[in-house]
């Protein structure tokens, strides 16, 4: 999947949750099951809440080095 000049090996799945007046997104990678979580404010455009959820996975995952 591409992130911004990298790749990310793998399928990457969203999960969007409504809580209150804001919205958690989780963004999993199948390949390693790592998971990550942001909070964006219900006004927030989905691609843009995507976009923050895959960079933050990309960082994990490549921490982990399971990239």
């Amino acid at each position: 999947m591409e992130t911004g000049g990298a790749e990310l090996d793998g399928q990457v799945l969203f999960e969007f949750t409504q809580i209150g007046g804001q919205i958690r997104v989780a963004a999993i990678h199948a390949n390693t099951g790592t998971e990550v979580v942001v909070v964006a404010p219900l006004s927030a455009p989905k691609s843009q809440m995507q976009r923050v959820a895959l960079a933050k996975l990309k960082r994990r995952v490549q921490k982990e080095g399971g990239h």
